[in-house]
């Protein structure tokens, strides 16, 4: 296995690389490196520059309209991205759903729902957290009832991140409340705008409306919008769910977010300064060792992949570590800044206020971003649940 890249990826970074410097529009990306609030429309501008090079979609495959990338150019691009300060692309459409329409959609389905998500016009959002059904979501109880050529849907959907802005909702709901959990669930796409359906915010405790509870009262569906067939939606979720997970681990954010620790460690005198700390330095030493660790898993699976070998599925492994190293950077990150870690008016940081701390722009809400990567280690399935999983497969 040799993991150092060819002079063709080389070659392929290098372009890569160029074109994200001409055209990651700077404001996104002075956003993005200093920890500044994104809004709709700066993601979706990203997403639109990226679907105009047909790139939105960077992992599918050339026949519905990817750029037919192997898994280390996939990889590549994306870390060229990450350390660029691109926005990191919103997953729903163009890395959840889509593989799922690809697998085991319709015709019909694929040339209507692709195009838009490549494109970045339309905004998909995931409808499988509910209320009593997080990690075991065998459990969900939204119903889906099949009178003529509509379904029924009524539920709620909890958790939804984004969902204020979406266009298009893929859920999990119960077809067949009579068999066994997994047996009974199918996985419909829902136009948000249908008559019913409801988006409420929860708002977090940094003050930030990013997820949402989503209502269906009465919702009328059209059976077309059913993916694949009835009742076989718990192998569609299984499907998606690796993606999501491998998603999670995100190693190329993470090391662009190590070297603005370490930024904020030298800004703050606990790298060579007045505040020298070398059990501090000890701790960023162990973070970046991990993040190489994971980097270096995540390279093997490439590697695999790239040979035909059939790998080991480490989509849970890489949650694991991928998720504990994300609230490890930011907790070391609000442990430097110490008391200017508080979050701050965030119509102000986007004024240009920082306080009266001279220099303070590197402690823009570091603490509201400690608290809300609590939930890293919960979603997408927590990670108490997947060392289970990994413990069966692994062990047996």
């Amino acid at each position: 296995m040799d993991l150092n890249f060819t002079p063709e990826e080389q070659a392929f970074r290098a372009d890569i690389r160029r074109w994200v410097a001409e055209h990651l529009p700077k404001d996104i990306s002075h956003k993005v490196h200093n920890a500044l609030r994104l809004n709709k429309d700066d993601l979706q501008r990203w997403a639109r520059i990226l679907g105009k090079q047909g790139w939105h979609g960077w992992a599918w495959p050339r026949q519905f309209g990817g750029p037919g990338w192997n898994a280390v150019q996939r990889h590549l691009f994306e870390e060229e991205c990450a350390l660029a300060g691109a926005p990191r692309v919103v997953p729903f459409g163009p890395v959840m759903v889509a593989p799922v329409i690809m697998a085991f959609g319709s015709r019909e389905q694929q040339e209507r729902h692709l195009p838009g998500i490549m494109s970045g016009d339309v905004w998909w959002s995931q409808g499988y957290s509910e209320p009593g059904s997080g990690s075991d979501l065998a459990s969900v109880k939204t119903r889906a009832e099949k009178r003529g050529d509509k379904y029924i849907v009524n539920g709620q959907k909890t958790w939804t991140t984004l969902g204020q802005y979406g266009d298009w909702i893929f859920c999990l709901v119960r077809t067949d409340p009579s068999v066994k959990p997994q047996a009974g669930i199918s996985f419909l796409l829902i136009d948000m705008k249908s008559p019913g359906v409801t988006v409420r915010p929860i708002i977090m405790l940094d003050g930030e409306h990013e997820v949402n509870e989503v209502f269906f009262d009465n919702v009328e569906v059209p059976v077309e919008n059913l993916v694949g067939e009835e009742n076989k939606g718990w192998t569609y979720a299984k499907y998606l769910l690796a993606h999501e997970r491998t998603n999670i681990a995100d190693v190329n954010r993470a090391k662009r977010e190590l070297e603005r620790l370490k930024r904020i460690a030298r800004a703050e005198g606990l790298l060579g300064g007045y505040r020298e700390d070398a059990r501090f330095r000890d701790q960023i030493a162990l973070l970046e060792v991990d993040i190489v660790a994971l980097e270096m898993m995540v390279l093997r699976v490439l590697s695999a992949e790239s040979s035909g070998k059939q790998s080991l599925d480490v989509a849970g492994l890489l949650k694991i570590r991928g998720s504990e190293i994300q609230q490890r950077y930011t907790e070391l990150m609000m442990l430097a800044a110490g008391p200017y870690a508080t979050p701050f008016i965030h119509e102000a940081m986007e004024a240009g206020w920082q306080g009266d701390h001279v220099g303070a722009a590197h402690c823009a809400p570091l603490a509201s971003h400690y608290f809300n990567y609590r939930k890293t280690t919960i979603y997408g399935g927590s990670n108490e649940v997947q060392r289970n999983i990994v413990a069966q497969t692994v062990l047996g």
